[in-house]
């Protein structure tokens, strides 16, 4: 086969995969208001190493009760008299880190409910799990190990000491897009950050700000973090934490 035969292959199967998640997004979005009207509130989660919805799961919402995910990742709980804050969920699974997260109630709705979740890790393995909204439609998250490697779309398989690696990357919204280090070295400094693929050569854009995606990090059987990009500022890069001898720091600041 020509290498244009093999090009033209490849835009199609890119097109039909795109309309596909296009077609999958919509419908989700179009069953989650139905579930408005009639009064339900929509949880939803995946797998972070690849996307796929989770059945089976307890989700316990606040003070409201305890409700099971169905074979979509999708959990219903009813909306009557919420009012607007916050709400505490857990979620709990047999072959996953059981992870609590905050959703936040706005005018009757959620202002996001996706939420990827790690399967189980080896003790010492850590796992950052990006996920976000719709747009911008491209973000790559990028693991800099000082002196050594740089973990992203560009070289996702493994990393120079055998132990990192790009698990997922996601070009088309939502995430997740997950790294996984098997062992975090204590005498060593990693870096990591988010980038605005899509708007790379829009440096004020504020889209990265307003997609709302959120940085979850396992590691030792649990949820350890999780961090909320800020709000309406301008940028294309995330810089979000570093690991300085095995100490996570908080950086949260766009740039370009």
């Amino acid at each position: 086969m020509s290498s244009l035969w093999k090009f033209l292959l490849l835009m199609v199967l890119f097109s039909f995969n795109f309309v596909l998640c296009q077609t999958i997004t919509n419908k989700q979005k179009m069953d989650d208001a139905f579930e408005e009207m009639n009064n339900n509130l929509s949880l939803r989660f995946y797998d972070a190493l690849n996307g796929k919805p989770i059945s089976g799961a307890v989700v316990t919402v606040g003070e409201i009760g305890e409700f099971n995910t169905d074979f979509e990742g999708v959990a219903l709980f009813p909306a009557q008299n919420l009012e607007d804050g916050e709400l505490k969920i857990i979620f709990t699974h047999p072959k996953y880190i059981t992870s609590e997260f905050k959703i936040e109630i706005m005018a009757g709705s959620i202002f996001f409910n996706r939420f990827s979740v790690s399967p189980k890790l080896p003790f010492g393995s850590i796992r950052i799990v990006l996920d976000w909204d719709k747009r911008p439609a491209d973000l790559d998250a990028h693991l800099v190990k000082q002196n050594d490697y740089h973990i992203s779309f560009r070289n996702k398989i493994i990393s120079a000491d055998g132990i990192a690696k790009l698990d997922r990357d996601d070009m088309d919204g939502y995430g997740p897009e997950t790294i996984t280090v098997d062992k975090v070295s204590e005498n060593s400094e990693y870096y990591y950050f988010v980038h605005d693929y899509s708007n790379q050569s829009a440096s004020s854009s504020k889209s990265l700000s307003n997609s709302k995606a959120c940085v979850k990090i396992y590691g030792n059987g649990q949820l350890l973090y999780v961090y909320q990009i800020p709000e309406d500022q301008s940028g294309t890069k995330w810089e979000v934490f570093k690991i300085i001898n095995g100490q996570v720091v908080f950086i949260n600041q766009l740039n370009n």
